[in-house]
């Protein structure tokens, strides 16, 4: 993992000065950053993916929104089960998958 771009990612959310950085910027942060630190990084991925999929951008495209529901389950999932988060965001994630199904 390139420690730079780690770096990057940390200083964009810390000078974003919000708990949690939504849209285009919070999913490159957390994306990587879920992969060097999952359980600090992970549920506000499964968030912010969950957020993407109610966006207007992706709002006529099914299957972009299926894969953000879908990526937002499976890095829910990955949390140990001692995450505080990790119901709740499963949860969330799970939910927003079955409206998009029904």
């Amino acid at each position: 993992m390139d420690q730079d771009m780690v770096m990057l990612a940390k200083v964009r959310l810390l000078s974003a000065n919000r708990r949690v950085v939504r849209g285009t910027e919070g999913l490159w942060a957390y994306r990587l950053l879920t992969r060097v630190e999952p359980e600090v990084y992970g549920s506000k991925l499964a968030y912010v993916l969950v957020e993407e999929s109610r966006s207007p951008s992706v709002r006529e495209l099914p299957e972009r929104r299926l894969a953000l529901l879908d990526e937002a389950v499976e890095v829910a999932k990955a949390l140990d089960t001692a995450n505080p988060y990790r119901e709740k965001v499963l949860r969330r994630a799970l939910e927003a998958r079955a409206r998009l199904g029904s």
